[in-house]
């Protein structure tokens, strides 16, 4: 007779090895190597077994059919600061495919980056953030947007605040030396605060000062910072941004590949369109965005004055190789939402004007002085587009944000920057292979950023999976149609969680803040 301890033992039912199983899947593990067959045992959040697991039982069991395994997309160029909160879920990420960013790009962070971090744990959010520490908003907290060199003293006090950011867990310092008041730094400026973030081995990420004509001078810039502060250097958003020149990206590539042959850690990310999307601002002289709201109103009425930015604003016309506006689409202008999906062009004509060349600046002026606008601009070609992807040192990434479904014309890059890749630069141009494709959304940005435990499908690494068919992937945002999903992501994890779960997008939100490891 058996004791009766042990009989009831034998008559539980036996525990689940796993929480969830993936069987039958193609692995692409992310490092750039040939799939193979496994299947994939997830506990606790993490990857507990890859191999072939026929005896194993789980508390969920996902039969990929012949799928393909991948690491969760990681894009680290995005902007989410104050979306995020609007949409915490991230929908139009994961649908994507992505299960972790980093934001705090261009030199614009959260101003306390640890508040913003506990505010997002408290909230949830459905995929996993990070954040770089902004050299603009540092600047700002300091200069306001004074148009000068810092001082000793104002230098010394960027520094204590990009320590203290560093040590809420930025994981670097990021540039947008195009934008005020980033633009008026010396790199000797960028170099200090450089070190300050080096010190807690954070990476260099920036927008560099120029994407065309001078941009072999801006990539020295970049590199230098690099070398000096002892950094690894992203390039943020690689590209040819003047038409007169397509094609350059030729050189610029091969300057990057000199740096890294002398022994600077540089790599370079990119979004694969030929339209960029940044701030109406950027087509006034710098100098005109100086020393805060009052004084730019003060400049754009004063007829003088508003003339002289006129004239200059024609010349970088000319410089760019553009005859008018026409490359210039408004993304967002909030005081009137019928500009929203309109060039300057067509926007002159709203307001009864005839679309001359005068007239076009004159309505950026006008918008100006009503806050500016979110705009995309036509600026780059085919050509440069396809050479920097097809350089092996190109991450992937969007320089999108969250978007609430159905608000504005923003950039298709926000839905669609990673099915692009694989539907068009993969399965149609056959410009990369599928492998390839993965390691530059996934263990490339990864290496970079210091994610030591993502970006790989490897035993012991965090559970950011997803599956999918190569076949059925397809980016089918547009510019004239831009809130439209990406199609094919089938199954998104995240830590563990089945975040999309056959195509449905479920409401959980597993996503954890990724402070400096």
């Amino acid at each position: 007779m058996k004791p009766l301890a042990l009989t009831l033992l034998l008559a539980l039912p036996a525990l689940a090895q796993y929480d969830l199983l993936i069987r039958n899947a193609r692995v692409i593990d992310g490092a750039g190597n040939p799939w193979f067959r496994a299947d994939i045992g997830v506990k606790d959040a993490r990857i507990a077994a890859l191999g072939r697991l026929d005896q194993s039982t789980a508390a969920r069991v996902i039969d990929a059919g012949g799928r393909v395994a991948t690491p969760g997309f990681l894009d680290v160029h995005t902007h989410v600061e104050g979306a995020i909160e609007k949409v915490p879920r991230a929908d139009n990420f994961l649908l994507d495919g992505v299960t972790t960013i980093v934001t705090g790009n261009c030199g614009g962070s959260a101003p306390d980056l640890g508040a913003w971090f506990r505010t997002l744990e408290e909230m949830g959010v459905g995929v996993n953030v990070a954040s770089l520490v902004g050299h603009n908003t540092v600047r700002r907290q300091v200069m306001e947007s004074a148009n000068r060199q810092a001082t000793a003293a104002e230098i010394a006090r960027m520094k204590e605040l990009v320590h203290t950011a560093m040590q809420q867990g930025a994981v670097g310092l990021s540039t947008g030396l195009i934008y005020v008041p980033g633009t008026y730094a010396s790199t000797d400026e960028v170099v200090e605060l450089g070190r300050a973030a080096a010190a807690y081995n954070g990476v260099y990420a920036s927008h560099m000062r120029d994407e065309g004509a001078a941009i072999l001078d801006a990539i020295h810039e970049a590199a230098r910072v690099g070398q000096e502060a002892g950094m690894r250097v992203e390039l943020s958003h690689f590209k040819i941004d003047t038409p007169r020149i397509w094609g350059f990206s030729e050189k610029s590539l091969a300057l990057v590949e000199e740096y890294r042959r002398k022994g600077v850690d540089v790599v370079v990310d990119q979004y694969p369109y030929d339209h960029s999307s940044t701030n109406l601002g950027i087509t006034l002289p710098a100098w005109a965005l100086a020393d805060g709201a009052a004084k730019v109103r003060q400049r754009l009425n004063s007829a003088s004055t508003r003339g002289k930015i006129a004239a200059e604003m024609r010349h970088r016309l000319k410089e760019l190789g553009h005859e008018d506006y026409t490359y210039a689409i408004v993304a967002s202008f909030e005081p009137n939402r019928e500009y929203d999906g309109k060039t300057i062009p067509q926007v002159t004509s709203l307001r009864g004007k005839e679309p001359t060349l005068a007239n076009q600046i004159e309505t950026i002026f006008e918008m100006q002085l009503a806050g500016g606008a979110q705009m995309i601009y036509h600026s780059m070609g085919d050509v440069d587009v396809e050479r920097i992807l097809r350089y092996p040192n190109t991450a992937v990434a969007s320089d999108g944000g969250v978007r609430v479904f159905g608000e504005g014309m923003p950039h298709p890059r926000s839905y669609g920057t990673n099915a692009r890749v694989l539907a068009e630069y993969v399965r149609k141009r056959g410009v990369l292979t599928l492998e390839d494709a993965v390691r530059r959304m996934t263990s490339l940005p990864a290496r970079t950023f210091g994610f030591q435990d993502r970006g790989v499908l490897r035993e012991g690494a965090a559970a950011d999976i997803l599956l999918f068919d190569p076949a059925r992937v397809e980016d089918r945002a547009t510019y004239t149609q831009p809130h439209q999903y990406s199609q094919g992501f089938d199954y998104v994890i995240v830590n563990g969680a089945v975040v999309v779960d056959n195509g449905q997008i479920q409401d959980l939100r597993p996503g954890r803040i990724l402070r400096r490891q």
